[in-house]
């Protein structure tokens, strides 16, 4: 079986043959903030699949931030790089919820708190608690809290 590194690093390779700059750069960084994360701590070890993919919604996470500084700061060009990248990055994640399966899924946990007695904005703990494992992976953590705090405001 294939390791989720090991299919970087082999379109690692691929990109650089192909002289693809942009996709072998970003796959360069990328790879390197694996390393990065595997010599951290006390001794090395080799990180699992979900462990890869946390660095690589991390790291497109890092894109999507720097392509709005850009954009607000006025550099365009930079910021169209720094979203291409992150594009790139996107495409080794899980596809991400859409707003209307979120809602779903966090409307499911708001009333599961409520049933536990978890009522009104002091809730969002209790909420978050129950819909963080289910959209782990599939939603940012600022989407997530966004969407439930809606939710228990309706």
């Amino acid at each position: 079986m294939t390791t989720l590194k090991a299919t970087l690093k082999d379109d690692l390779t691929a990109s650089i043959r192909a002289r693809d700059e942009l996709r072998s750069a970003t796959l360069r960084m990328t790879l390197t903030a694996i390393t990065k994360e595997e010599v951290a701590g006390t001794q090395a070890r080799e990180l699992s699949d979900d462990e890869v993919l946390k660095v690589i919604a991390r790291e497109a996470k890092k894109r999507r931030e720097a392509a709005e500084a850009f954009a607000a700061g006025g550099r365009a060009e930079s910021a169209e790089r720094e979203l291409a990248e992150g594009a790139i990055l996107d495409a080794y994640l899980p596809k991400q919820l859409s707003d209307e399966e979120l809602t779903v899924l966090v409307d499911a946990a708001v009333a599961e708190a409520r049933a536990a007695g978890a009522e009104g904005p002091r809730a969002m703990g209790a909420v978050m608690k129950l819909v963080n494992p289910k959209v782990a992976g599939l939603a940012e953590g600022g989407r997530v809290a966004a969407a439930v705090k809606r939710a228990l405001q309706g």
